[in-house]
């Protein structure tokens, strides 16, 4: 039987010339957006042949969903190496915050085709990201329960709350780098203290 980890290494594909091809997908995919993307345009990018790509992804929709899978895959690591369980909720926050913002902005091509492509994907492919999407949601709620719990934080609401904080950090992909915020560690700093506040940490 295939690991979930075996799985996922063939869905993505661990060839170097896979990781060309996802690299371009994500540059064409970022600036025209998935549908107005071809195969033939994600080739030219790499000075292919418009025939490169299927030996790797049969369907431009299952590069999407390897390009996805890696992005998603990438953003809970950040976030699980960032967080220390046994710390202060407090401190947890500000490490998982500044985790998941700094990725997003440092990779905020990647990130702006993942988190705002996720309808083009079949729905198969969707199931299995937004099982993704919510275990790195989870993690942010555990620690904002553990926080109201300890008495650390005083939440109105602990899902809107999760809600508001993950959202922030997708949203980065959307806009970053603006003319006020360049450097990804500034910004990470501000969403922290902006999270803190949201939880009604003291």
């Amino acid at each position: 039987m295939a690991t979930e980890s075996s799985t996922a290494d063939s869905a993505i594909g661990t060839s170097r010339a896979a990781a060309r091809i996802r690299s371009a997908a994500v540059e064409v995919f970022a600036q025209k957006g998935y549908g107005a993307t071809t195969t033939r345009a994600i080739a030219a990018q790499l000075g292919l042949s418009p025939g490169a790509v299927y030996p790797h992804y049969k369907t431009k929709e299952s590069l999407l969903f390897a390009v996805s899978l890696e992005g998603h895959q990438a953003a809970l690591a950040a976030v699980r190496d960032a967080d220390r369980a046994g710390a202060p909720s407090a401190q947890r926050l500000r490490d998982t915050v500044t985790a998941y913002v700094t990725w997003h902005a440092d990779n905020h091509a990647l990130a702006r085709v993942v988190q705002y492509e996720l309808r083009s994907l079949s729905p198969e492919h969707r199931a299995i990201i937004i099982d993704l999407r919510r275990a790195t949601s989870r993690m942010f709620r555990q620690i904002i329960e553990a926080g109201a719990e300890s008495g650390e934080f005083r939440p109105l609401d602990i899902e809107a709350a999760t809600l508001a904080i993950t959202s922030l950090g997708v949203d980065v992909s959307r806009w970053f780098p603006s003319n006020s915020y360049s450097e990804p560690e500034a910004l990470a700093a501000r969403y922290v203290e902006l999270s803190l506040r949201i939880v009604g940490y003291r």
